[in-house]
């Protein structure tokens, strides 16, 4: 099979350079081009030379880390310049005719591009890198029981600062209880991508989410404490068993098994276990009784690969098997 030739906006930046390192041995894409903002063009990454992102790239097909001042204009510039647009920022995640995708959970979110309006291309997003890990540990309990509301309180590695970042004297013997703009996106974004698609259009998921987001003085890997609430009892087996019959999919980036439960009680932990399956995996550990909620637990994902690039190829693939890439 001939590769589909891709491009990255964004190339320079540290979600840019994951998408760089995950396309540059995949089989079926094929990086042909690489943009990023003016203080950049002309700069040589991988050996090729650093292009404005102007929707004039030898391909069709864009993937987008682009920062979220810039990316909402370029993206919709790109679209109606007949690319598809697969877009990690947050710009276009919450129009309602933009896909907010995660491939295991609401694949058929897909059937929104048919409303779109931008033109001759598409937009389709991946959620934010920690709305990633709990939705995925919150979908198999909602596929079976009904759930009134979930309390999150994130434990944020700095990765997802991008760079620079944040500076080390900030981080060092210190915790940031603060993210700008992280706690709405996690009590937004799920609700919409656990919604059902009806009429051409999605209807909100109605639990309750509250977050707290917290940056850690850890490189790689989001965590996140979760205590949920049921409308009706739920036993502990029940609930292992949803996780663990929780199912992949047939693309090459999909994690065989997308959960994985971890019975002993000081895991996960980022260092050990943040590259599950290539990073694409979500681990849960501590699940026990909550005396406030029903239940309680740890969710551990890597942030800038299934929490970003690799949610976005993981997005293309989709979009490939289903027909949407027919270029």
């Amino acid at each position: 099979m001939k590769k589909i030739a891709v491009g990255i906006l964004g190339a320079t930046g540290t979600v840019g350079q994951k998408f760089m390192e995950l396309l540059s041995k995949h089989p079926q894409f094929e990086i042909t081009a690489l943009a990023a903002s003016d203080r950049s063009i002309g700069k040589k990454l991988a050996n090729m030379e650093v292009v404005p992102c102007t929707p004039n790239l030898p391909c069709k097909i864009v993937f987008s880390g682009l920062d979220s001042s810039v990316a909402g204009e370029i993206e919709e510039e790109f679209a109606k310049a007949g690319y598809v647009v697969i877009s990690n920022s947050r710009n276009h995640r919450m129009n309602p005719t933009v896909p907010l995708l995660i491939p295991e959970v609401n694949s058929d979110h897909l059937n929104l591009l048919k409303t779109q309006k931008f033109g001759k291309g598409v937009i389709v997003t991946n959620p934010n890198c920690s709305v990633i890990g709990l939705t995925l540990a919150l979908k198999p309990l909602l596929d079976k029981w009904s759930m009134q509301a979930a309390h999150v309180v994130t434990l944020q590695a700095l990765s997802g600062a991008g760079y620079p970042g944040v500076p080390s004297m900030d981080i060092l013997d210190n915790v940031i209880p603060y993210i700008d703009g992280e706690e709405v996106k996690i009590e937004t974004e799920p609700l919409k991508i656990l919604g059902s698609f009806q009429n051409d259009q999605i209807i909100p998921h109605q639990v309750r989410l509250s977050a707290q987001c917290t940056r850690v003085a850890v490189s790689d890997g989001h965590m996140a404490c979760v205590s949920v609430k049921f409308n009706e009892p739920v036993k502990r087996e029940e609930i292992l068993e949803a996780w663990n019959s929780f199912r992949g999919l047939d693309l090459h980036s999909a994690p065989k098994k997308p959960i994985h439960y971890l019975e002993n009680d000081k895991h996960p932990q980022p260092k050990l276990h943040r590259n599950l399956e290539s990073g694409m995996a979500v681990s849960i550990g501590r699940l026990r009784e909550c005396p406030l909620f029903d239940w309680k637990f740890i969710v551990l994902s890597h942030n800038t690969v299934r929490g970003a690039a690799g949610c976005a190829i993981l997005n293309a693939e989709l979009m490939l098997q289903a027909g949407y890439l027919d270029y």
